[in-house]
Parts: C-alpha cells; structure tokens; sequence
C-alpha cells in the first residue's frame, strides 16, 4: 500500500466499518479541521475507497485525543453526503445495538431530516435494527405536533414514519405544556431514561451520553435552538432548557444545553451552502476569539468524536482546501 493511500486509511477510522470498506464518492476526508487545514494533501488509492477519489489531510503532530475528536467531510453532490451519513449512522447503529442494546440517536430540524431519506430505502430499510432506536430531538419549536413548524412533524413526515420504529421509543416534546413546562418535562424523562439504560451516561461529564447526535447548523451559526448572544448558550447545568424570545421564529422553543451535546459519543453536523461559509470559515479557521464565539464554535466533544459533512459551497471560505 503506498504511503499515500495508508495515510487515508487512517484518516478514515473513526467512521464505522461500512462506512470504511465503502467511502462515498468525490468526498475529502480532514482529521481535526481546525489544527490540519495547512496539512500537505495525501491523495488516496481507488483500491481503498472503490465508490471514487476520496483524499485526506492528515493531522501534522497531533496533540493528544482531542486531536482525533473532529473530522471534516465535503462532498461534491448532496447525494454523496446522504449516501455518507446513511452509512455513518448505520454503522454505529449496529455498533451501539451490539454492544448496549439500544441505539439513543437524536434528531434536529432542517435539510438534515431530508439528508437521512437513504436509511429508509434497501440495503439499511431490512438491514437496521430500527426496533432497538430511541429517538429524541436536540430542540423543537413550542407548537402543536401537527403544526408546519414542529421538528417532530418534519421528522415524521421525511422520515420517522417510513422505518419501523416501535412509537412509544419516539421521544416527541410534550406540546400541551408551555416551553418552561416542556423544557421540565423533558429533562424528567430524560433522566428516567438514563436510569432504565436506554441512554448512557457519560463518566467524564456526568451528563446523557447519546450515540449519535444528528445537527445542522444555521447561517448564522446557531445549531439546536442555541443562538449566537443568547444567555442559554451558558447554561451549564440543566438538560434541557428553553427559549421564549428566539430571534427565529417561532419565538417560543425547548432545547438540549451543551453539556448534553459536548457529552454525546458521536456528533454528525451537516453543513451545506454558500449562506453558511462564513459561520465555517470563523469555526475552523482558528482565529476565533473566545468573546465572540459562534454556539457551533462552542461544539466540543467530551467523551466521543465529532464529523463535519458538508459540500463545496460550506467550506468555500476556507482558503487551505
């Protein structure tokens, strides 16, 4: 194997095992963006990654784990990136299955609910143990289930009502309550969860531990219902809080603290679009002032691993790729 082609292979083994047997195609593999963006650029075999040319910078002296915890994909086609995160949330589905009996995933809103459409069609539709899922949301906006701007209703529609997921492992906001009473309720189930083992908890933080929290992220740099400015951004004890005066509407919303996501064993943050290069240009390219840091620049993982996907247009702000 040429030295090339082996420095990809590591670069690449974060992701589950289907995911490295199966890259996606036209795709570019960072380690640790922030610290690897000057890296030389390894081009990788076609022997390695059959579907296309991926290529990987690797991480020049990487300094300690938290230097393996994030990674940068970018595809040409939003086709390659379902297709990616298709197989990224199917391989540690199977992992988590395998090794707790559960898999604890969390959803947000947006494109993101459209880019998971690939693991309700074959192989992942009959080959996902969709009975052991526990679905839960990072935030949702304080409406009726049924309303246009519910997370749930997106969620179900895009996706959730197209694979066989027992309903009472769906965990929907409770949209009779206000948003102080939901963000409460919540956290209660939460914690109920926690001690039924259907979500871990995290030995370095103290906080849930969920497998897999699924995030977009705004133009303007906010993910969940964390906004930039917002006093919320600063909560460090609670699970799960609320918003009442959103500069997005709707004003009135619940959502996870970053205790709970920077807890999370793996965090996937799609990012698509020219509207979004500057909220990536000022998170990766590490001139960031810690007075003025953006809510998805405060997305740090604690005790797990972090992927970037993303396409051309997101990151065309980022002068080293």
């Amino acid at each position: 194997m040429s030295t090339a082609a082996a420095a990809a292979a590591a670069a690449s083994t974060s992701l589950s095992s289907s995911t490295r047997s199966r890259s996606s195609p036209s795709s570019r593999i960072l380690a640790n963006p922030r610290r690897s963006l000057p890296a030389r650029l390894l081009s990788s075999s076609p022997s390695q990654f059959p579907l296309g040319p991926v290529s990987a910078m690797a991480t020049p002296g990487a300094s300690g784990e938290a230097a393996s915890r994030k990674k940068l994909l970018i595809f040409d086609a939003e086709e390659d990136l379902a297709a990616s995160l298709a197989e990224h949330t199917a391989g540690l589905s199977k992992k988590f299955v395998a090794e707790r009996g559960a898999f604890a995933v969390v959803l947000s809103g947006g494109s993101l609910i459209k880019a998971l459409r690939k693991l309700a069609e074959p192989p992942y539709l009959d080959a996902v143990d969709w009975s052991r899922w526990h679905v839960f949301w990072a935030d949702e906006r304080v409406v009726p289930k049924d309303h246009a701007d519910s997370n749930y209703k997106l969620a179900m529609d895009g996706f959730l009502s197209k694979v066989p997921i027992p309903a009472n492992q769906v965990y929907a906001m409770n949209d009779t309550l206000t948003a102080e009473g939901a963000a409460a309720d919540y956290e209660a189930r939460l914690y109920q969860l926690i001690k039924n083992g259907v979500v871990a908890l995290s030995a370095v933080t103290g906080f849930p531990k969920f497998d897999l929290m699924l995030l977009g992220m705004g133009p303007d740099g906010h993910i969940a219902s964390l906004f930039p400015g917002h006093p919320i951004v600063h909560e460090n004890q609670k699970l799960v809080t609320y918003v009442e005066d959103s500069p997005k509407p709707p004003p009135e919303r619940i959502t996870f603290t970053f205790p709970v996501i920077n807890s999370s064993a793996h965090i996937a943050l799609m990012v698509t679009g020219a509207g979004k290069a500057g909220a990536v240009h000022k998170t990766l390219s590490g001139k960031e002032s810690s007075s003025d840091l953006l809510p998805v620049e405060m997305v740090e993982p604690q005790d797990g691993e972090m992927t970037w996907f993303t396409d051309k247009p997101a990151v065309s702000m980022l002068s080293s790729i």
